[in-house]
């Protein structure tokens, strides 16, 4: 049976498969580190429940001599998250696997390692960034957008996070293949597209990420500007020609901005499935060999599936701008 669940590797080979897997997939696993992400459990079902307490009330009430308060009770709400199973395979021929002179089956792992990655980000991203809580760059609508990040922007946005009780981010998922986590210096996070960049960088305060001395940067970290830490991916992609006149601005069209999302994250907004630990990601080899369908034995297959989902568990920890890009 085990055969069946990896083709024609073994567990033990199939385990060494996946970590190379989720290896070369960590450098593109942005989302993956700061949201609460819990690993996927061995006989799962497909859904997984996410648990937040909810705050006590605060209104003061003086004690009376000599009797005991009554108290609170702990009350929590459950957000359950319904996965989807997402994959994919690629196809190795009997010729290019004999006569080529490259590795071809460990580069096809690593390439859909890369894949994996990314469209689990993507799934992700969609969930992230559908959120209500949003602030423009400029006007009152997506369709009014045809200026840059600013600090006004910044400074609203995590005025939003902070008037929710949205806390800074300390811990983040380790950049790692086994799942588990690491303490960080407090900061909201900013996850943007690197067309962004020079905007980024141009705001009043900005301090590059190689100048941080004591504090380590994240992969495809920018900077920060006040409690803000600016970390990109190619994922983030615009909408493109959906904003205002562009003016300076880049445009798909030459008729309407191209509006970035800048999702700014406090601890805890949403839910993930980590894409780490044993049973993140179940990879599979086919050799070629001789079957009905293929009787010469001329084709073999490399693939992967995984379980994965994403969940905002509080709307309003996490505040989207939309802002335009300078030419």
């Amino acid at each position: 049976m085990a055969q069946t669940a990896y083709g024609d590797i073994s567990p033990r080979t199939a385990a060494y498969a996946s970590k190379d897997l989720l290896k070369r997939g960590i450098p593109f696993l942005v989302i993956e580190k700061f949201g609460q992400a819990k690993p996927l459990p061995a006989n799962h079902s497909k859904t997984i429940v996410f648990r937040r307490y909810n705050a006590l009330p605060t209104t003061p009430v003086a004690l009376t001599e000599g009797v005991t308060p009554a108290g609170q009770t702990l009350n929590s709400t459950d957000v359950s998250l319904t996965l989807s199973q997402y994959g994919d395979k690629t196809t190795i021929t009997d010729i290019v696997q004999d006569t080529h002179e490259d590795p071809v089956l460990a580069e096809a792992t690593e390439l859909l390692g890369e894949q994996a990655a990314q469209i689990v980000e993507k799934v992700r991203f969609g969930v992230l960034k559908a959120g209500t809580n949003v602030q423009y760059a400029n006007g009152a609508s997506r369709a009014a957008v045809n200026t840059p990040i600013s600090l006004t922007l910044q400074r609203r946005a995590t005025r939003a996070l902070k008037r929710q009780n949205g806390r800074p981010i300390t811990k983040i998922v380790r950049s790692t293949p086994s799942f588990g986590t690491e303490n960080v210096a407090p900061a909201y996070i900013a996850l943007v597209h690197p067309d962004l960049e020079s905007d980024i960088r141009g705001l009043a305060g900005f301090t590059p990420a190689e100048k941080y001395g004591s504090i380590t940067p994240y992969e495809n970290e920018l900077g920060k500007v006040e409690d803000v830490r600016y970390v990109t991916s190619t994922i983030f992609e615009p909408w493109l020609s959906a904003g205002g006149a562009p003016g300076t601005m880049l445009s798909g069209n030459t008729t309407n901005a191209d509006v970035y999302p800048v999702l700014f994250l406090a601890a805890n907004a949403y839910g993930i499935v980590a894409l780490k630990g044993a049973f993140a990601i179940t990879p599979m080899v086919v050799n070629a060999k001789p079957s009905d369908s293929d009787p010469l034995a001329q084709r073999g297959h490399v693939a992967w599936k995984t379980m994965q989902g994403a969940i905002l568990l509080q709307d309003l920890w996490l505040c989207r701008g939309e802002v335009a890009c300078t030419a």
